[in-house]
C-alpha cells in the first residue's frame, strides 16, 4: 500500500490544479441578421434575433 512519505503543504497541493483555474473565451459567430459578434445560442443583443425568429422586440422601432 502506498504511504507518503511526509505532509504535503497546501502551497504545494494548491499548485497541483492552478493550471485548470482559467476560464475558457466564449465562442462568437457572426449573427446572420444584422452580422454582429455574439455569443453562441444567445439571443442577438443588438437585433434580438434567435435562430431566425424574433425574440425579443427592439426599442428603436418603438420610438
Amino acid at each position: 500500500m502506498a504511504v507518503p512519505k511526509g505532509k504535503v503543504s497546501k502551497q504545494r497541493g494548491n499548485k497541483r490544479y492552478a493550471g485548470n483555474s482559467k476560464a475558457a473565451k466564449p465562442t462568437l459567430v457572426r449573427c446572420p441578421q444584422c452580422q454582429e459578434w455574439k455569443v453562441s445560442h444567445r439571443v442577438c443583443p443588438k437585433c434580438g434575433y434567435y435562430n431566425g425568429t424574433q425574440v425579443k422586440s427592439d426599442d428603436s422601432e418603438n420610438k
